[in-house]
């Protein structure tokens, strides 16, 4: 199997139903889709089985399938520590050679997003991680990766993590620390990086359609974001590294960059000069 598609929900509402109606739609056969719930007290499941049956899925064991379709999905509903716990959870019980987390309320861009990353994969013998850009819904506009993930980039904003897609056998070596409340996707890509060598691919497409303003956008969580990535730059990067990159945040004005990049009216044209660059 190519790929699992991981979504992990807990009392998500309608967002759960309407993530897994746009993941269903992909015109690529070959994958799963792997809803890890951590035990939601509101009719999130409900809604979601009954969109179910009434698409023609049939479960057995707590898998459900359309007749002879390629793709399946399994709903697995306990008790998780939060949401990395929950991926964590999910990625051991996942079969398809590359995992795609697209959490409640994101969306692939296209219907063909899998098939144009199967193409990819092929092309380029199957690397550790492939990533594309993402569509902000919050800003309006999509927001481009450059071609090669450099050290600066790792330092100043690595791709959307609903934008990439990971080779499962990651998780043999290591998991995502659930220590790290809100930048543990983050400590796991710069892992490999730095300490493994993995150098991902770039996709050259949009994967993702993200929701924004989650848990780590809220006011009271941005303090705790700005000190886990202090501690997790420090721990990969060199000395060399952050001081350069510490310079340039100030030398270029950074707070009022990222307020343009992402909560301004300038945004859409911002990403076009920074787009120009990147290519």
């Amino acid at each position: 199997m190519k790929f699992t598609v991981v979504t992990v929900s807990f009392n998500s509402g309608t967002k759960l139903t309407e993530t897994i109606k746009n993941v269903l739609k992909q015109d690529f056969e070959d994958f799963e889709v792997l809803i890890k719930d951590g035990g939601s007290k509101d009719d999130s499941l409900t809604f979601l089985k009954e969109f179910l049956k009434s698409s023609g899925y049939e479960e057995t064991d707590g898998v459900y399938r359309k007749g002879n379709a390629g793709c399946s999905l399994r709903l697995i509903s306990e008790k998780d520590s939060g949401i990395y716990d929950a991926m964590n959870i999910a990625v051991k019980l996942a079969k398809g050679e590359y995992i795609s987390f697209m959490n409640c309320g994101d969306y692939y861009a296209s219907d063909d997003v899998l098939t144009k990353t199967a193409a990819v994969t092929e092309e380029t013998g199957n690397k550790e991680i492939y990533y594309g850009d993402a569509y902000f819904r919050k800003v309006g506009n999509v927001i481009h990766m450059p071609k090669e993930i450099t050290p600066s980039i790792c330092y100043r904003h690595i791709p959307n993590h609903q934008s990439c897609f990971f080779k499962r056998e990651l998780w043999r070596q290591k998991q995502l620390n659930p220590k790290f409340k809100i930048r543990a996707d983050y400590e796991f890509f710069l892992h490999h990086y730095f300490e493994k060598n993995v150098r991902p691919v770039y996709l050259g497409i949009t994967v993702c359609d993200y929701e924004g303003g989650g848990y780590s956008e809220t006011k009271e969580n941005k303090k705790r974001d700005a000190y886990e990535h202090h501690v997790i730059t420090e721990k990969y990067m060199t000395k060399k590294q952050l001081r350069k990159e510490k310079a340039f945040r100030v030398f270029t004005l950074q707070p009022v960059r990222k307020w343009i990049a992402q909560d301004s009216p300038f945004s859409g044209a911002y990403d076009k000069v920074k787009k120009s660059i990147y290519r």
